[in-house]
């Protein structure tokens, strides 16, 4: 080869030539410098090398000696031109015939700027075109380097057919109507996957239209400048279209890319004239990060490039993985260009990372075709079997499912472009050898790499074609080209990308429609008719329509087209992409449309990538030390709190006025609504109580009627007091059933006020009763007469009564009891009476003790009476009974909860009740039942003789006594009148008795006066 080539391709032709048989090598030699070289060739080449001896020597300080033709022939075959095949040798080795070949040759190095021209053809409007063609250029050797383009290696197939792409989509508008006599013509560049080729197609696409130099004028003003182009489809890569975008700023040359997704490029200060038909990776790596939240993936790795593309990539989806509480494990960056030498090591310590992280194995992957060739073929090397997840970049790229084996890397789960109508473009694929190839360098490559690979299988044409494509090649003849390009019909469409090529067509589309609009008013046969910024004004807000769909730029220059979800599946030993669903970029939703595809997203569940084991239901994620949330421990969810999901960040309250829930639960329980149910046993053994209470009343009741007239029942203060204060205790007893039951609101108000009204005139009674006891025998006439004045029974009684009907009607009023479900128990809800007014219930009960207290002190002041006739000190026992339970009540009653909250007033109740009524009557029932002898007129009276001997004989050592004794016997006398003397003696000793038991402790008995006794007999 002429003009420098590397070292390595020199050792490449010496394997090559090395590989001949000894008999044929100098006859192949002999063939190729004569049929390569030639004698023109030969002398051009030698003037040519001598050239850069000279320049070489000229430069380093050498002298310089012209080199013998002899040692220069030698040199023919490494020094020629460009991409100069070695094809004779190698159909010497394969037993060509070196005869029946006819060679044709690329193009020399870039030497003027239509050679750096990949494609053109000729139009009144001329769109420029970028296209990553070759996958690197090479580097230079020259020291000190030099500012020259160097040759490009690596045919893309793939980028290839977008080329193709664009220039269908052309050729479909200049044969539509769609800009009548307005012809489309194209310039199209590869950019060999570098931005410094990519810059220099900028640079021409800026210099003036029609400029014989090819130069670029600097103005302050380009609003009439009349550019090379009127607009650039590309660059594919984000980190080209960047740089690219930046120079054709200067002259607001509209730019609508296919490919670059980089989210950066919808800032419209910086990018003010770049507009693409793809979406912004900010809603690619959301969808991303959806799509791995919804599978149950939250612990994963990342790969991209280290380049604009993928540093803004990364950035993006590590915001969205947080916002979806997914972790990134470890994220790696690789050289952005494949010329980089260290890119094999970067990439072997990827795939040890990849290894090391043994509970990642999910690893989203934004880099290039090239990159993730060379991935996977090395990660197939060392068996890594992953879930891949596959940015827009390279997720349909056949050239990557063609990998041998690929199918043990794992699951690929990828996004891309929205497909179009691609009937029109694979009629265009059938024709392509039909199509004219004079100005497209790209197709001649592709005929003479067919050409090369013609004895190749259909499985091995992709990697033959990308191993031949690394050195210098020549095609054959036109009419092999021809037979290749039928016998290879479907290749090129196996390798076509429907995402790619749809955006491409909408980017020229969206340029037909514009200049259409642009040239309605306009001449724009004529290049100076428009230029290219009031194109990009239009193109702004152009709308279209194409397959029944409407297009549009938003805002931000975008055309949110949305993604289709693939996967890669291996059917009948080839892997195929099969779509799963459609992301929706507007609703932010994933649609699926058959139980299939259904399926498939299930089965990726079942795939674990996670730091910590799943947390099931009932439990919650603790956060552990590490500096990710997505490692963590589980715990149980405490009481009253649920997870019914796993790896909940923290457990659920229930609602605790209605629901509960145990130690480690799933679920909220619908609490249990309890009271004091009629089945409880407690409540049967109260109402048990209740109901002998109040058969003991009616059976006092009856024994009391029937006794009437008996010393016993007189002495109790006659029949109607007795039924009064039986009738209150029925009613105590009574009131006990309002406690038990479903609470209401009738039920919640009367069982308070029918106990506290009924005690209250039971005790006021049993107070007259008291009272009329003390002032029978009562001997302090200042005392005597206040007695006399207070003991009044009925008023007192109503008195007494209507204060705690006062006392109740009020509390009704102002904070009536109230049925209230109390929640403070953890797992039932108590339905009971709400008291309303504690203040008010506190008044009721203190009201009843006040009457107690008093009813209690009377009492008191007359235990020392006889027998058969002291009802005072049973009262008083009865009183001291109801205080015990009424005192114990106040503590039990604040500190207990629950349902069995009424039946502790209950208890007081009858207590209470049953303390009073055993007192107060069964005394007197057991004198009336069992010592009928002894309740008798004559019986009474004798008790009370032995009584008052028994007193009248202690009373004669006390003079005082005596003297008081005297006095009140004549009184008594004289009271007394008919009576006869027996009579009236059992009369004195009965007085003497009870002024014994009334007086003993008065102060001042010597002054007492004379004073009629009342007695209560």
């Amino acid at each position: 080869m002429c003009g420098g080539q590397r070292a390595a391709q020199r050792r490449r032709h010496r394997r090559l030539v090395s590989a001949v048989p000894e008999g044929g090598r100098e006859a192949a030699l002999a063939h190729w410098e004569g049929a390569v070289c030639g004698p023109a060739r030969w002398r051009e080449g030698e003037r040519h090398t001598e050239r850069e001896r000279k320049r070489g020597a000229h430069h380093r300080g050498e002298s310089w000696q012209p080199t013998p033709r002899g040692r220069h022939r030698a040199k023919c075959v490494m020094r020629q031109v460009d991409f100069v095949l070695e094809i004779p040798l190698l159909c010497h080795v394969l037993g060509c015939c070196l005869q029946e070949t006819q060679w044709l040759y690329l193009p020399k190095p870039c030497q003027a700027p239509d050679d750096f021209m990949a494609a053109s053809s000729p139009g009144h409007i001329i769109i420029g075109g970028l296209f990553a063609i070759h996958e690197k250029m090479l580097s230079s050797e020259d020291y000190p380097r030099r500012p020259e383009i160097q040759k490009c290696v690596g045919f893309e197939i793939s980028n290839f057919l977008q080329t193709l792409a664009m220039i269908h989509s052309i050729e479909m508008i200049n044969n539509s109507t769609l800009l009548s006599g307005v012809k489309l013509g194209y310039e199209i560049y590869d950019t060999c996957t570098d931005v410094t080729v990519a810059m220099a197609a900028a640079l021409r696409f800026l210099s003036k239209f029609n400029s014989s130099g090819e130069i670029v004028e600097f103005k302050c003003d380009y609003s009439s400048y009349t550019p090379r182009v009127k607009a650039v489809i590309g660059a594919g890569y984000s980190e080209i279209t960047m740089a690219v975008s930046r120079m054709l700023n200067l002259q607001l040359i509209p730019q609508v890319s296919y490919e670059s997704t980089a989210e950066t490029l919808s800032d419209k200060i910086r990018f003010p004239s770049f507009l693409r038909t793809v979406p912004s990776d900010f809603y690619q790596t959301k969808a991303m990060a959806q799509l791995i939240r919804k599978s149950g993936w939250n612990w994963i790795g990342i790969i991209t490039t280290d380049d604009d593309y993928g540093r803004l990539a990364l950035n993006t989806f590590t915001i969205q993985a947080v916002a979806n509480n997914v972790c990134i494990a470890f994220k790696e960056v690789l050289p952005a260009f494949l010329s980089d030498n260290t890119i094999e090591v970067r990439i072997n310590q990827a795939l040890e990372k990849i290894i090391a992280e043994a509970q990642v194995n999910v690893i989203v992957v934004f880099l290039s075709q090239f990159h993730v060739f060379n991935l996977f073929s090395k990660a197939i090397e060392r068996n890594i079997n992953k879930i891949w997840i596959a940015s827009d970049n390279w997720s349909t790229a056949t050239k990557i499912t063609t990998i041998p084996n690929v199918k043990r890397i794992g699951k690929v789960v990828g996004f891309t472009f929205r497909r179009g109508n691609m009937s029109s473009f694979h009629s265009f694929l059938q024709n392509l050898h039909m199509f004219p190839s004079d100005n497209n360098k790209p197709l001649n490559e592709y005929a003479m790499l067919l050409a090369a690979c013609a004895d190749a299988k259909d499985s091995d044409l992709s990697q033959c074609i990308s191993n031949y494509s690394q050195g210098t090649l020549a095609y054959k003849a036109n009419k092999d080209i021809e037979r290749n390009f039928s016998l290879r019909n479907d290749f090129l469409w196996d390798y076509t990308e429907p995402g790619f090529v749809h955006s491409i067509q909408l980017a020229v589309f969206a340029l037909g429609y514009a200049i259409r609009d642009l040239c309605q008013a306009r001449d724009c046969q004529n290049p100076n008719a428009f230029q290219p910024w009031e194109l990009l004004h239009v193109l702004k807000n152009v709308t279209f329509m194409d397959g029944g769909s409407s297009f549009h730029f938003d805002a931000h220059g975008d055309m949110n087209t949305g993604y289709d979800v693939v996967l890669w599946k291996e059917i009948d030993g080839h892997m195929t992409i099969t779509k799963l669903a459609q992301y929706d970029l507007k609703n932010d939703v994933f649609i699926v449309t058959d139980q299939e595809t259904r399926n498939e997203f299930r089965n990726l569940k079942q795939i674990q990538s996670k730091c910590s084991k799943e947390c099931l239901p009932g439990q919650m994620k603790k956060i552990t030390k590490s500096q990710h949330i997505c490692c963590y421990e589980c715990a149980n969810c405490p009481e009253n709190h649920y997870s019914n999901q796993t790896d909940m960040d923290h457990c659920l309250l229930c609602n605790n006025e209605t629901h509960w829930a145990p130690v480690r639960s799933t679920m909220c329980f619908e609490k249990e609504v309890e009271y004091l149910n009629w089945n409880d046993s407690l409540a049967i053994l109260l109402l048990a109580l209740s109901l002998l209470g109040i058969v003991f009343v009616l059976a006092i009741g009856i024994i009391f009627t029937r006794n009437l007239n008996t010393p016993v029942v007189k002495s109790s203060g006659g029949l109607t007091v007795c039924y009064v204060i039986l009738f209150c205790h029925f009613l105590n007893f009574a009131s006990t059933g309002f406690f038990i039951g479903e609470p209401q609101n009738f039920t919640c108000k009367t069982r308070q006020m029918l106990f506290g009204v009924s005690f209250t005139l039971c005790i006021s009674c049993i107070l007259m009763k008291s009272l009329k006891i003390l002032l029978a025998f009562s001997f302090d006439p200042k005392l005597q007469k206040f007695l006399k004045c207070l003991y009044k029974p009925i008023p007192i009684v109503f008195t007494c009564t209507g204060i705690q009907v006062v006392i109740c009607t009020l509390w009704l009023i102002f904070a009536a009891p109230a049925v209230e479900e109390n929640v403070s128990l953890p797992r039932v809800i108590i339905l009971e009476c709400e008291e309303g007014s504690i203040l008010a219930f506190g008044t009721m009960l203190g009201y009843i003790a006040i009457l107690a207290f008093i009813c209690f002190i009377f009492a008191f002041k007359g235990r020392k009476l006889p027998e058969n006739y002291n009802e005072a000190k049973f009262i008083t026992f009865g009183m001291l009974i109801y205080f015990i339970a009424w005192i114990t009540f106040i503590p039990i009653y604040t500190t207990t909860f629950g349902k069995y909250l009424p039946a502790v007033e209950i208890i007081v109740i009858l207590i209470s009740n049953y303390g009073i009524l055993c007192c107060t009557f069964f005394p007197k029932c057991y004198v009336i039942l069992c010592k009928q002898d002894t309740n008798t007129k004559s019986a009474f009276l004798k008790m009370i003789y032995s009584y008052s001997s028994h007193c009248a004989s202690s009373l004669a050592v006390s003079h005082v006594s005596l003297d008081t004794t005297n006095s009140n016997v004549t009184t008594t006398s004289r009271s007394s009148g008919g009576k006869s003397a027996a009579w009236q003696k059992r009369e004195d000793f009965q007085a003497q008795a009870f002024a014994c038991v009334c007086r003993e402790n008065a102060t001042y008995v010597s002054n007492a006066l004379p004073r009629k006794r009342t007695s209560s007999i």
